[in-house]
């Protein structure tokens, strides 16, 4: 099994969620780390662990960013500034593509998600580059905000000023460790 670390440089979490109910606001977390256990051969014995730096979000709208830091029905980082993702469970679905199951921790609430994943590579970069060995994943998953405790809202003439559902993205580069 060979172990990879997250490459925080080359790697992204972005979300997007209704706003005012006709429209999709998009924002996104620029730092992440963790682990990931990964063997080609054997993927369902595969395993992840990643913290995102919630104080790395940003909407590009300085005045929404303060506002999701500091509520506290939002983010209110000062009491939870990371989210934690663990696998549990590694199901295969054809090629490279699998569904992993795992334990979100966000807004210091814990709930299991499902994450359609796949991987790419791995990679060998030029050695002017560095010559690393690196492996790339991409995710998705859909989660209620609400489910995490994340319930701010505010009604609005054809509904709420922003949905439950969130819509999240993952993009993973992660650097063997050797």
């Amino acid at each position: 099994m060979a172990k990879w670390n997250i490459d925080p440089d080359h790697s992204v979490v972005a979300f997007s969620i209704k706003h005012m109910m006709v429209a999709n606001l998009r924002g996104q977390f620029g730092k992440i780390s963790g682990t990931i256990d990964f063997d080609p051969a054997n993927q369902v014995r595969s395993s992840v662990a990643a913290t995102i730096d919630v104080t790395s979000l940003t909407t590009t709208n300085k005045k929404r960013d303060e506002h999701l830091f500091g509520a506290t029905d939002l983010f209110d980082i000062s009491k939870y500034p990371e989210i934690v993702f663990k696998s549990a469970r590694i199901e295969m679905t054809g090629g490279n593509k699998a569904k992993v199951t795992g334990d979100l921790t966000m807004h210091g609430v814990t709930r299991q998600v499902i994450l359609d994943a796949e991987h790419f590579g791995p990679v060998k970069s030029p050695e002017d580059l560095g010559g690393e060995t690196t492996i790339g994943f991409a995710a998705t998953t859909s989660l209620n905000r609400e489910d995490f405790g994340i319930t701010w809202n505010m009604p609005i003439e054809n509904g709420f000023l922003l949905g439950k559902e969130v819509q999240i993205t993952l993009d993973i580069e992660a650097d063997l460790v050797e």
